[in-house]
């Protein structure tokens, strides 16, 4: 059956307003206040910062994946046997349906050639123990975003989306080291100049000032308060802002190792997408579970308050109706966003993905500028350009002029 014109639209928008969602949703959640909030001065607000739970919840959107790929394969399965009816005992026999996400072989057209035989090799179905593969990518997922939840803490949504474009940069470097891809000057090129991007980026979110500075700087004019009291407390947001680049780029080598540790198993076994990101949601989120009593025993006890106080944590999500709220919306978000994307990589093609993926950090930092969040800043811009740029040429978007 062919699909709508407007069918490959419909996907690339709901990848990008979810995408676009997901992370306005995760700084809005880091904006809650839960405690002092009756306090006049902002500054002396306690706000939601519980990183371990929102990489919990993150998983737990994923795993929405796992629901939905068997929801789906039980649906191709009850369409195929009202099509098929069974006679007098027996079931009739048919083509494998071209839309069924099980068959293998698109996987198999998808995965080069074996230098053996030069025939494409054929992966294997993943069952059984060897579905414990997908807990490597998961743990390196679940180190990943932890470290980016707490770099989101210190930075604006803007410059934490903008960071993880240096993805690309050792996504490139690892698939040489370990995979044994070999990169064109082109794309070499492409990859500096994502570190250049990245670069001002990160220098932007130090030189220009974020919110909390801004109202420091404000409170340091007032005659009542201690100039160097201010100064010190400039100095230490400063130093968090580094902080949370360093964080958000540390992050990257992670999500990067994921990718190609995703790549080796897709090279030996069948795996369709949907089902690998319900298997990583699946595993993360028993993962962090078994860690969450550990770390609290072991870090969250001696320092109440804490990322690993577990009881604190779980006390400011239930008793706060706008944090456990847009947990759930989150947890949404995740799952459509991945169905969108892997819709967006089937129907369309991975260049498309990766280009919207790009696009939605334009809207990113379009809506923190809307919403307040954040000021408009032209170093952000000039990296920003140059970030894009970049990537476009690394993933053939754009034709290289190098």
């Amino acid at each position: 059956m062919s699909e709508s014109p407007y069918y490959g639209v419909v996907l690339s928008v709901g990848m990008l307003a979810t995408g676009t969602l997901n992370t306005l949703l995760t700084k809005l959640q880091d904006k809650q206040c839960i405690g002092n909030c009756a306090d006049p001065d902002p500054l002396k607000h306690e706000h939601f910062e519980q990183p371990v739970w929102q990489t919990l919840n993150m998983f737990y959107g994923e795993m929405l994946c796992l629901a939905c790929f068997y929801l789906f394969s039980l649906y191709q399965r009850r369409r195929r046997d009202m099509s098929f009816p069974r006679r007098n005992g027996y079931e009739a026999i048919f083509e494998a349906d071209e839309s069924d996400e099980s068959v293998d072989a698109r996987v198999a057209e998808a995965v080069p050639a074996t230098a053996e035989s030069g025939a494409p090799r054929q992966p294997k179905p993943i069952a059984g123990c060897a579905t414990l593969w997908m807990w490597v990518p998961a743990v390196c997922d679940l180190l990943g975003t932890t470290l980016m939840n707490v770099g989101l803490f210190f930075t604006t949504a803007s410059v934490y989306q903008m960071l993880r474009g240096a993805v690309v940069v050792f996504s490139g470097l690892f698939s040489v080291l370990f995979l044994g891809h070999r990169l064109a000057r082109f794309q070499v090129i492409a990859l500096l100049l994502v570190v250049v991007g990245v670069t001002i980026v990160g220098l932007s979110n130090i030189i220009s000032p974020p919110a909390q500075l801004r109202s420091l700087h404000r409170s340091a004019s007032q005659p009542t308060a201690s100039f160097g009291e201010h100064a010190d407390e400039i100095n230490s947001e400063a130093w968090k802002a580094v902080l949370g680049v360093i964080l958000v780029l540390g992050a990257q080598v992670f999500t990067a190792t994921q990718f190609v540790v995703e790549e080796k198993i897709i090279r030996h076994y069948h795996l369709t997408p949907l089902r690998a990101v319900g298997l990583e949601g699946s595993f993360g989120a028993l993962t962090v579970m078994a860690a969450i009593p550990v770390l609290h025993l072991t870090i969250g006890r001696t320092h109440p308050g804490s990322y690993f106080d577990a009881p604190e944590g779980f006390r400011q999500i239930v008793e706060n109706p706008a944090v456990w709220q847009t947990s759930i919306y989150i947890m949404l978000s995740i799952a459509m966003f991945n169905f969108f994307g892997l819709s967006v990589t089937r129907y369309l093609s991975a260049t498309s993905r990766a280009t919207i993926d790009t696009c939605r950090t334009l809207f990113i930092w379009m809506s923190s500028i809307a919403l307040g969040w954040e000021t408009f800043s032209w170093i952000q811009v000039i990296g920003f350009i140059v970030l894009v740029y970049g990537t476009f040429i690394y993933n053939r978007v754009i034709a290289s002029p190098f």
